[in-house]
Parts: structure tokens; sequence; C-alpha cells
């Protein structure tokens, strides 16, 4: 891959499903769909909106160890993002990534104690094409 970040930022960009995997309490891995990142910045670090009182967030708080993986289907290609999931409450993440019609999913608005942020941080990934993969390290 010539320019990784290219590459991986425009496959993120044009998919509009993410999948997030944790490690749940009984120690095995489950994945969710969600909407894609409200904010990136590089393919460093995303920012997802979710509910805190969801099975997610209380896999990260016990177990920061998260992947985040976006498909490609037309052409069949897709990467896998290894890293951190942090769950952030205060009120300047929230607002950060605060969209009009959020009221829908967070009825009381962005002081919602049901609103959270996600905040993943990638250290390392792998980008499948072609019928093969490749391992990169995420820059910091």
């Amino acid at each position: 891959m010539r320019d990784v970040e290219q590459t991986i930022g425009n496959l993120i960009d044009s998919q509009n499903t993410s999948f997030l995997g944790s490690v749940g309490e009984d120690g095995f891995p489950g994945v969710k769909a969600m909407l894609p990142p409200r904010k990136r910045e590089g393919i460093r670090t995303f920012y997802f909106t979710t509910n805190t009182s969801s099975r997610r967030v209380a896999d990260y708080r016990r177990d920061p160890k998260a992947c985040v993986y976006f498909v490609d289907r037309r052409f069949f290609r897709g990467v896998m993002l290894q890293g951190a999931m942090e769950v952030l409450e205060d009120a300047s993440s929230k607002e950060m990534i605060w969209e009009e019609g959020d009221t829908l999913y967070y009825p009381l608005g962005v002081a919602d104690p049901d609103y959270c942020v996600l905040r993943f941080t990638a250290l390392r990934g792998r980008f499948y094409r072609d019928f093969s993969s490749e391992d990169f390290a995420v820059a910091e």
C-alpha cells in the first residue's frame, strides 16, 4: 500500500456501517453493527455515539480492548483496526459530535444520561483486498 492513511481513510469514509468488537464479561468477543464514526482523526482516532446503558459500554468499561471493522462489499475489501475504546461522558465530547436529529435516540438532548461518546484509538490494522491481507502499524 503506497499511502496507508489515504487508502484506509477513503475506504472508511465511503461506508455507512461500522462493526465494533468488544470482549464480553465471559471472555468471548462480540461484534455490533453501528453507524459510521461521527468524527475521525486520520486512521488513529474515531468517535461514535451510543447508549450509555448498552452492553458494549459495559464491555469497554471492563476491558478497553476493541476492534473496528469497515468493509467495502462492492470491491470485497476491508480493514480491521485494533486498539482501545474509551467511554466519554463529559459535556465537551458529547457536544463535539452531537447532530440535529439525535433526539430520536437521546430524547433528553445532548445532556441525556443515556448518551455517551466512544473514542477508539487504533494501534494497528490489517487491510484485506485482492484475496490477500497486509498488516500495518497506525502512526501516532
